[in-house]
Order: structure tokens, then sequence, then C-alpha cells
């Protein structure tokens, strides 16, 4: 099947649901359409580790300075835990940006350790992110995996299956190389997301990067280097990212006031936090106000 045609399955899937005007559509733990119908302005977001396969319009997710351009046809693989840049470039009402997001977890990427080789051409690109065109055999499964979203009996016993498909099918993928070195328990790559969970865990409380470099079992020097390059972010700006973020959603979203959400997120001063919250999104944070 191509990708046009796995698009037109997916809009007509829509559309029969009342679902064509949702710009989230969950199908399946863990798998989802997102679409839109006008291009959009850069936002930041905060990317759990995913492959996103676009089906129709383009968009740019920039990581520190590098933007990845991705359209219809292509995929994207976000290995690691990363705060991104993130705008549709391309869709319209006669045809939206739409893609099928995938969420990746780890224990099936290493249970499937046996079955593939690594080498040392995986570890020549460190970053988190990684685009290529997709693979016929990538496309065939996650066209059968959306198959099941309206069979639930055939999901029950299917999709744990397809999901490990999946998950093998992104590994050998031509973008595949900072996944399959996460296979390798020790692998520069899984170091450095276990301190980016540590990270995301404590990020509210002082951040000592010795002790972040002791858990990824590097020295502090070799474990700047190796962040950055996955990253392309330091420790602190990453935590001060993750801090704003989480900030904006509760004074957008929760109803926080602004003094409130910058204790919350661990600053000690409401004013270095409003200039810092301004510098990122662009804005006070009294105008993101709920």
């Amino acid at each position: 099947m191509s990708v046009r045609q796995l698009a037109r399955e997916a809009s007509l899937f829509m559309k029969e649901r009342g679902e064509a005007g949702k710009a989230y559509v969950p199908l399946l733990p863990g798998f989802a359409l997102l679409q839109n119908t006008s291009p959009t302005s850069f936002d930041s977001l905060l990317y759990d580790p995913v492959a996103c396969l676009i089906l129709q319009g383009k968009k740019e997710t920039s990581l520190g300075g590098t933007t990845y351009k991705v359209a219809a046809g292509e995929s994207l693989i976000v290995s690691h835990n990363v705060l991104v840049s993130s705008r549709i470039t391309r869709a319209s009402k006669a045809e939206p940006y739409l893609a099928m997001v995938f969420a990746l977890n780890l224990g099936t990427i290493r249970s499937l350790y046996d079955q593939i080789e690594v080498t040392d051409d995986d570890t020549s690109n460190p970053r988190a992110i990684a685009t290529t065109n997709a693979e016929a055999p990538l496309i065939g499964a996650l066209q059968r995996f959306f198959a099941l979203a309206d069979n639930p009996t055939e999901a029950k016993v299917m999709a744990p299956l397809l999901r490990t498909e999946i998950h093998f099918r992104l590994l050998m993928a031509t973008n595949g190389g900072m996944l399959r070195s996460l296979l390798r328990h020790n692998s520069h790559a899984s170091s450095i997301a276990k301190a980016i969970e540590k990270i995301r865990q404590e990020y509210r409380g002082p951040l000592a990067v010795p002790d972040l470099a002791k858990v990824a079992g590097m020295s502090a020097s070799s474990f700047h280097k190796h962040f950055r390059a996955v990253t392309e972010s330091t420790p602190l700006q990453y935590q001060k990212d993750l801090r704003l973020m989480e900030a904006r959603r509760l004074i957008a979203d929760a109803g926080f006031s602004v003094s409130a959400a910058a204790f919350e997120v661990g600053y000690e001063s409401p004013n270095q936090f409003s200039r810092e919250y301004a510098r990122k999104f662009g804005a006070t944070p009294r105008e993101h106000l709920s």
C-alpha cells in the first residue's frame, strides 16, 4: 500500500467517525492520527520517543540549531525525550496535514536485542531525531495496525504482535541507527536516556550535573559532550525548558497564577521566571493566563 492510499483510508476513517475536524484522534494505546487544515507557527513541545509517518502535508521540527523538514511519504524517529520547536508548513482544508504517530517502548526495543546486530555505524549520528523516506515494510505494518482501530477483537490478539513488528521495522529502517544503539544497555544513547529520565523526575529541584554524570556512568566532561550531541542542549538548559513548559501548561490550562506556577516548577524569583518565560515563548506569562 502506498502512503497516498493510506492517507485516503485515514481521511475516510475520520470522516465516518465524525472526527474530521479534530487535531488529535487516538486510535489504539500509543497510536494516533494528527491533522491540521492550515499551517501553524512554531510551538515549543516536549517530544517523547515516537515514530511519525507523514501521510499528507509538510512539517518542520527544530532541535537546537538543526531543523528537520518532513513531507508526505517520509518518517521521523525521535529516540529520546527532547525539547523541540515544531510547526506545520503545508496544510489546507482540501488537503490537511495528516500524520500517524506511534509511541516507542524501550522494553520492546530491547526485547529484539538477540535478533539485531548493532554496528559502529549506528552511533555515527548521535542526535535524537532522524528522518528518511518511509520504506514499504514499515508502511505496511502501520496500515495493518491502523486497521485494528475498528476491530477490538482482532486488536486484543494482533496489536501486541504488530507493535513488535513496527518496532522491528523502525529498528531496521535507514533512520533507525539511534534506536539500534539503544539496544545496548551500556551505550551512550542508553546512558543519556537514563540521565534525561532523572532530570524529568526531579526538574523542580536543584540540578547537580556530577550526579547526572554518575547516573550515566560517565565522567562530567564526557557526559556534557554526549548529552549535547543527543539533545543539542545542556542539562541546565534542558531543565529550564522543562520548567517553563510545565509552567505554561499550569497557567494556560490549570488556572495557576503566574507566581504560583513559578514556585510550583522550582523558581524562587517570579521576576526571573517572567523574564525567562517571555524569552522562551515570546509572550509574558500573564498573556497566557486562562
